[in-house]
């Protein structure tokens, strides 16, 4: 698949899919962009992560907490707000009545172009 059309398709469903890493607890931007990586996303470069986290952040979907840490760098850690679980939940509808009309139209297309 091309990059730059997964990347257009990833842009309209990243903040969701954040979102979603974050419902077994906290964790951390690098983190979250390898287990976006990990579910064959793709590889979620920081450039792109931040912001979401950032904008998610803004809009009181997530919260996040600056850790020192004793080796390395100090971390991020951002977790779900109430508001963040709940807005999962529409977006999450919301995505998969988008995919099923998607699927259904893609499906019935190939269908009528005699493909298997």
């Amino acid at each position: 698949m091309a990059a730059d059309r997964r990347s257009s398709w990833l842009k309209g469903v990243l903040d969701l899919l954040v979102l979603s890493c974050l419902t077994e607890g906290e964790s951390y931007g690098y983190e979250i962009s390898k287990a976006l990586a990990g579910a064959g996303l793709g590889d979620i470069k920081g450039g792109t992560l931040y912001p979401v986290l950032n904008r998610l952040e803004e809009a009181g979907h997530v919260v996040g907490e600056f850790r020192a840490s004793a080796r390395g760098p100090g971390r991020r850690y951002y977790r779900l707000t109430g508001d963040g679980r709940a807005a999962l939940a529409r977006q999450t509808g919301a995505w998969l009545e988008f995919h099923t009309a998607v699927r259904d139209t893609l499906t019935a297309s190939k269908s009528t172009t005699g493909e298997t």
